[in-house]
């Protein structure tokens, strides 16, 4: 089967052969499907955010009669169980999820897939299991840092998207502004229902708006959904106000890095990527020289724009023969 669409060098949209929910903590059940061959080479899809929950396209970078592809919804994510919930959420709950994933379907080894903060929780889940990683697929690297967050959600990003960081602004006043993450996560964590949706449609916009080199409306209009803006812009910010329940800089340290460095590694990033910025992946590839960083010079942070997603389907073709 050829990887064929419109604009990008996805495949067709497929539906799972098989789905269902995991029980991970006496809170916590966790949506998972498979999709493509079941006798297939496993590849994990692990999705961005946090809080972002699979989609449908998400099935679509990875040849279905060489893949068994496994997407997960992570605590609080998409179709898991309860929505948007905060507690037993961590980053390193997440990375036990996935490993209990891993030995609930009897999978030895696998592909690890993910994108933004997916790349995150890749790394994290590689660095405390690699012996169950094959190989690595990577886009948009993010790690936590705070000269990370701080140019996306503080001072950064907004000289470049100036009329979408006034909408951003707007739900806070003036003396709050010098810590919008602080500022966000006192109003989405609110008991006004209509201070939390306020609050949580601006800041998934926020995010949106920025993720495309060229701004697409149908993409930002997600934002307007309540449910997912909800859980999409909670778990978001009550990670990064916890700076992800790791050291500064703990991804890229040495001792971390050590654990995964004969993985086989690809890195996609947009060099015009403004929610993740090249700079992160560039500190990757140095503290990781075995991993290879291809930089596509026409995209911003999305896995859907043509570059990204060519280079993305390129990678897991490649990594078929592992």
């Amino acid at each position: 089967m050829s990887a064929a669409s419109q604009n990008t060098s996805l495949f067709p949209e497929i539906e799972p052969y098989q789905s269902g929910f995991l029980k991970v903590s006496d809170i916590h059940e966790l949506y998972y499907e498979l999709v493509g061959n079941k006798d297939g080479k496993p590849v994990m899809f692990i999705h961005g955010g946090p809080g972002g929950g699979c989609g449908k396209r998400d099935r679509c970078f990875f040849n279905p009669e060489t893949y068994k592809i496994i997407l997960l919804d992570q605590r609080g994510s998409g179709r898991s169980k309860p929505t948007a919930s905060l507690e037993q959420n961590t980053t390193w709950d997440l990375v036990d999820d996935i490993e209990k994933l891993r030995k609930h379907l009897a999978i030895d080894k696998w592909l690890v897939f993910g994108g933004s903060w997916g790349s995150t929780l890749s790394l994290a889940y590689a660095q405390t299991h690699p012996e169950t990683v094959k190989g690595l697929i990577l886009r948009g690297i993010f790690t936590l840092r705070k000269s990370e967050l701080d140019f996306f959600y503080q001072n950064g990003a907004s000289h470049l998207f100036p009329e979408a960081w006034e909408e951003y602004l707007a739900p806070i006043p003036e003396d709050e502004r010098g810590d919008m993450v602080k500022a966000y996560h006192s109003r989405l964590n609110s008991d006004d229902e209509a201070t939390r949706l306020t609050a949580a449609k601006a800041w998934s916009k926020w995010e949106l708006t920025t993720s495309k080199l060229h701004m697409d409306p149908e993409s930002i209009s997600k934002a307007a959904e309540d449910d997912w803006a909800n859980a999409f812009a909670r778990i978001e910010n009550h990670y990064f106000i916890n700076e992800g329940f790791m050291r500064q800089g703990q991804l890229l340290e040495k001792q971390s890095i050590d654990k995964i460095r004969s993985i086989p590694c690809v890195i996609v990033q947009g060099r015009y990527d403004v929610v993740c910025p090249a700079t992160t992946a560039y500190a990757l590839k140095k503290a990781w020289p075995e991993a290879e960083l291809q930089i596509v010079p026409d995209a911003g942070h999305s896995s859907m724009e043509p570059g990204t997603s060519k280079r993305l389907v390129e990678a897991t073709e490649r990594f078929a023969t592992l």
